[in-house]
């Protein structure tokens, strides 16, 4: 299986942007290519300048489209197979991610070093049947910012655009686990902002 997807992963190659466009929809389909996509479009801007951000634009819309489609699978097909929840852990989780579940979506969304799986939570997302329009932001918003950022690596470092990747992975993670820990700050301060406003 690992080196068919290999295989795959060169044939997709030669397609440029548009191969870039496929990669992007089957990992985010659950297909497991691990930093596929990031590599394909990192190499692609540094190969074609040119191309770099249009290459990013499908790598976007790739991205997109494998979420939304396992997003719509698991809200309107996983979701009857769920039972209602009962007292305990299933209502805890229930709450948990409605509180947070979008931030959880787009912290691994945004990442190239994810430290949760996003497919679960997209699953989740679908399954707890979590708005629309907000999961499509959230996904457009995280995977914007992140393939456009690494276009921008691309074009700038070229084939050291990787490299700077893996040798500031702490930075990044670091980085992260601010970004992480602000976004979760700034929920609980809406919560208690809908509190006081549902007191008065």
């Amino acid at each position: 299986m690992a080196v068919f997807l290999h295989q795959l992963s060169d044939a997709l190659v030669r397609f440029g942007p548009y191969g870039v466009l496929l990669l992007a929809g089957l990992d985010s389909l659950g297909v497991p290519l691990p930093a596929a996509v990031d590599a394909l479009l990192i190499y692609v801007s540094w190969h074609s300048p040119r191309q770099a951000w249009f290459t990013a634009g499908m790598a976007v819309l790739g991205s997109l489209a494998g979420n939304c489609a396992l997003y719509w699978g698991a809200r309107h097909g996983l979701r009857r197979l769920v039972k209602p929840p009962t007292p305990g852990r299933p209502q805890k989780f229930r709450q948990w991610f409605h509180r947070y579940g979008l931030v959880t979506v787009f912290i691994p969304a945004l990442l190239p070093f994810p430290p949760m799986p996003l497919k679960i939570f997209v699953l989740s997302a679908g399954i707890l049947h979590t708005p629309s329009s907000h999961f499509l932001a959230v996904i457009l918003l995280a995977r914007g910012a992140r393939y456009f950022g690494e276009a921008y690596l691309g074009t700038r470092l070229g084939r050291n655009a990787q490299a700077f990747l893996s040798q500031n992975a702490w930075s990044i993670a670091v980085a992260s686990a601010l970004v992480i820990v602000l976004l979760f700050v700034l929920v609980r301060l809406n919560d208690r902002r809908r509190n006081r406003h549902s007191e008065i």
